[in-house]
């Protein structure tokens, strides 16, 4: 390879051979000729593209297969081969998996997570020590699935060294949230498993009959296409109570907020740092909260959801719908005209207005100005999002449930990618809102009932998803169509960081209880094995 730098090999090279673990166990090329295998993602038309869309930037990410099917094939762990000819697996909760993912953090090889790392408000001389019970968890100190914390809370020696390595940075959130999670399935079926014949449900009528046969009420894992479901109910009910949405807002952060600039090292950018990035936004989108629903800049809101997405764009984005109070509905078409702007702010008067719409709110272009536009879908290659829009005078009631807003010919054009564009491109925002945070921040009008139902099922519409499949790379390998598509989960970098900080992904006010309904002695009942009939029969009557 010619192109590899001989110097930093040797360097890499003697380093490398301090560690422990190389002089412990075989190096790859001990191990002979390996198989190559084919990694090939669907991005099929035909698919969900809200969800199974391809990924618009180049980025690290995770691949997480979902449910009990494959569950064995795509378990995480390292394979190690020691000096004989046996292989080891090191499962992700083992102390020395770090070490041996990422040895050039760990050049002692010193252990990642123990179970005696005090977190950071906690002294180690806190810390009660039970060598009888060593390994059990510590009250103080960091658990498995807490462990992320403790390097990007800077409390670990080798945080700087990850921060310094975008490349690195990434692998290792995505890795752990993906570690993370697998291990959560895990205890989660295992605990199933050792309790099945402890744990059980049955209608009340039934234990009434002294039947005991149940089962278990598998759980609601958040974000799960079930919980989404759930979630999408509990929102309609507002709908019911307090009527349609009057607003739907998106906003989408900007890696160029002074906030994230600010603190980035030479030569770096916002996707180098996902952690910096992650609680920028989270800090931006408590703001707009504020503003929204304290200061009420649209208006006094009565309810509201929202939920945080990230769609593969590289960038986390929030999106809103917000119903008004009766006093502050919108009601007429001079009121969407205070409300939203999709025209180009004149650039004498406004220099300000005009250089943050046009660099955050014009579309595309697509169209015959961007034929292969990602956004151009469908055998006549029309954009998704219709632009260019159609010039209006004055906004109008569309056929669509959403307004024509008023998109003036008034000769304001701009240069934006090479192309000339005008008011037809504008995405459509709000003053006040736009020039506060100072990113993509699209407002939406809610004219019609129309648009309702669509517009809850976008928002919950679940995690991104992939589908994949892969096949040894051989000319004359038999490809299994069936057996070879593989659905699963899609985690990008912000998305594992706003997970393992567990930041909030979705609320909704007021809040809603499901009340479950049954006929009479038709209600769930939940019992041990140990409890008695009779006793069961009296608690739940």
């Amino acid at each position: 390879m010619p192109n590899l730098d001989k110097p930093i090999i040797r360097y890499l090279t003697a380093s490398l051979t301090s560690i422990p673990y190389v002089k412990t166990f075989r190096n790859l090329h001990d191990l002979g000729p390996l198989d190559n295998y084919r990694f090939t993602l669907n991005a099929s038309v035909e698919l969900d593209q809200r969800v199974y869309n391809r990924p618009t930037t180049a980025e690290v990410a995770g691949i997480w297969v979902e449910g009990n099917k494959n569950i064995t094939t795509y378990k995480i762990s390292i394979m190690v081969y020691g000096r004989s000819d046996y292989s080891t697996q090191i499962p992700p909760y083992e102390c020395c998996y770090d070490p041996l993912s990422y040895p050039l953090f760990f050049l002692n090889g010193e252990s990642s997570w123990h179970s005696r790392i005090a977190r950071n408000s906690v002294s180690i001389n806190e810390i009660v020590v039970d060598e009888e019970n060593i390994e059990e968890d510590v009250e103080g100190c960091y658990d498995p699935l807490s462990y992320p914390l403790f390097f990007l809370n800077g409390e670990s020696s080798w945080h700087s060294r990850i921060a310094r390595n975008s490349v690195s940075i990434n692998e290792i959130v995505v890795d752990e949230e993906n570690i993370k999670e697998d291990v959560q399935e895990t205890l989660r079926l295992l605990y199933y498993r050792l309790n099945q014949n402890k744990i059980r449900s049955e209608l009340y009528q039934g234990i009434v009959d002294c039947g005991n046969a149940g089962e278990v009420e598998p759980s609601k894992v958040a974000n799960e296409p079930r919980d989404m479901r759930r979630r999408f109910v509990d929102a309609m009910t507002l709908v019911q109570d307090d009527g349609k949405p009057d607003i739907f807002l998106t906003i989408t952060c900007n890696h160029d907020w002074q906030e994230i600039t600010n603190y980035l090292e030479p030569g770096k950018d916002a996707q180098d740092r996902p952690d910096l990035v992650s609680r920028v936004f989270r800090a931006k989108l408590e703001d707009l909260k504020d503003q929204l629903l304290i200061h009420h800049i649209l208006g006094k809101v009565r309810a509201y959801v929202y939920l945080v997405e990230f769609q593969k764009c590289g960038l986390p984005h929030g999106h809103f719908l917000l119903i008004m109070r009766v006093e502050d509905k919108l009601k007429n078409l001079e009121q969407y005209d205070k409300k939203v702007c999709v025209e180009i702010p004149d650039p004498i008067k406004y220099p300000k207005m005009h250089e943050i719409a046009v660099k955050h709110m014009m579309h595309g272009p697509c169209g015959y100005l961007g034929p292969s536009s990602p956004w151009m879908q469908g055998e006549h290659k029309k954009c998704r999002w219709r632009y260019p829009r159609q010039f209006h005078e004055v906004t109008m009631q569309g056929n669509d449930s959403y307004p024509l807003y008023r998109r003036r010919d008034n000769g304001v054009v701009k240069k934006v990618r090479d192309k000339i564009l005008d008011n037809r491109w504008v995405v459509p925002y709000n003053l006040k809102l736009l020039m506060m945070f100072n990113c993509h921040l699209n407002v939406e009008v809610f004219s019609s009932i129309k648009s309702v139902k669509y517009a809850f099922k976008y928002v919950y519409k679940g995690h991104d998803k992939q589908v994949f499949h892969i096949d040894p790379d051989e000319p004359q390998c038999k490809i299994d169509e069936i057996k070879r598509h593989q659905d699963a989960r899609y985690v990008s970098p912000p998305e594992a960081i706003w997970r393992i900080f567990s930041f909030a992904l979705s609320q909704i006010y007021p809040s809603v209880m499901a009340l479950h309904l049954h006929l009479p002695n038709q209600q769930l009942v939940r019992f041990s094995d140990n409890d008695i009939i009779t006793d069961i029969v009296d608690r739940e009557r």
